[in-house]
């Protein structure tokens, strides 16, 4: 696998090159676990690097690259990146972090970028992003929904339930600020969590989430890339909620995809370019994309907007209004010095 990373690299950098001044900005992107066609984070990751080789046409060339085990081989596939003449290489799986550590001392010329966790190196840029307030305000209108047996598909149980890729801080900030979104509106709402072990299996989404919906959920939370897609399935098969992740994802199953919690990846991978393109990356820094500059937050729910009670649709944009204004402190577990003590605390992964 290694050699053929290298092989094409090399293939993908092709002819001799121009004169400095004249070289284009080559980017790699890399893609993290689910792969592309998970129509929700790589994918929305890739259109903004499609979309910077539209609009910075003729300065930049960019490649996506992809591995079977990207966890396994992060390293390699970063090194290989480096060698093959890659000025920017980014990287869309968080934990490739260690390996990022190792790899970028070697390659002092090369910048990298890392997305969802905190790198530091001088030649290394970290995007984080706010996740747990943009899933605060989707547990805060799952609850108000399960509430409300009016509302098509809602069952008299205040039952709602969240099913995350792996049992890590990435995914638990997520599932922590749904938690605690939901008790902010009714701490009596049960909020079932569970998690895949998997971000490209949606046969098995579709069954926990079956099994969620059977244990008296009207409305689950996905946050397992491609593994969510068996989420909405579910959803859509058996007349329930799903809420999508990381893009828009209500079109999937229009009328059953409650929400989306949009992470907006591709603006992180456009303005890392951009920024690169113009002088003014810095390695060892930190770039925040969150409710506030609207790196995060909900879909405009276009296909279930109406089934939705106006009071609680003004109810959401004051819980929003409060969390950009500091009343409302949706908590960030990969922030704080006791991550299980606030698992504990909420009952999640126990």
């Amino acid at each position: 696998m290694k050699r053929w990373l290298i092989v094409l690299f090399v293939l993908l950098v092709g002819a001799a090159p121009m004169a400095m001044a004249q070289q284009p900005l080559k980017v790699a992107l890399i893609i993290a676990q689910g792969g592309l066609g998970d129509l929700s984070y790589n994918d929305l990751a890739y259109s903004g690097l499609e979309k910077a080789a539209k609009d910075f046409a003729g300065k930049i060339q960019v490649h996506a690259v992809q591995s079977n085990d990207i966890v396994s081989q992060g390293e390699s596939v970063l090194r290989s990146a480096a060698k093959a003449g890659f000025n920017l290489v980014i990287d869309l799986e968080y934990s490739n972090a260690d390996a990022l550590k190792r790899v970028a001392p070697d390659y002092p010329n090369t910048k990298f970028a890392i997305l969802n966790t905190v790198v530091k190196a001088p030649n290394v840029t970290s995007v984080m992003f706010g996740e747990h307030q943009g899933s605060y305000l989707a547990g805060a209108l799952a609850a108000m929904v399960t509430e409300d047996p009016s509302i098509k598909g809602i069952n008299p149980q205040k039952i709602i339930g969240v099913i995350g890729g792996t049992n890590s801080l990435g995914i638990n900030k997520f599932i922590v600020g749904y938690v605690e979104g939901a008790h902010y509106i009714d701490p009596a709402v049960k909020v079932l969590v569970a998690y895949s072990n998997s971000f490209g299996d949606p046969a098995k989404g579709k069954q926990m989430a079956e099994a969620m919906f059977e244990q008296g959920a009207d409305i689950v939370y996905q946050v397992a890339g491609g593994t969510g897609q068996g989420v909405i399935d579910a959803a859509k098969a058996t007349g329930h909620y799903a809420i999508g992740v990381d893009t828009d994802q209500d079109y999937l199953a229009p009328g059953n995809v409650l929400t989306s919690m949009v992470k907006r990846s591709d603006l992180g991978v456009y303005n890392l370019i951009k920024e690169d393109l113009n002088g003014t990356l810095k390695g060892d820094t930190t770039m925040m994309l969150d409710l506030q500059n609207g790196g995060v937050g909900l879909s405009p729910m276009r296909y279930t907007k109406d089934l939705i009670p106006a009071a609680d649709l003004t109810r959401l944009d004051t819980i929003k209004a409060d969390i950009l204004n500091g009343t409302i402190k949706p908590t960030d577990i990969t922030a704080v010095s006791d991550p299980q003590a606030v698992l504990k605390k909420l009952g999640i992964g126990q």
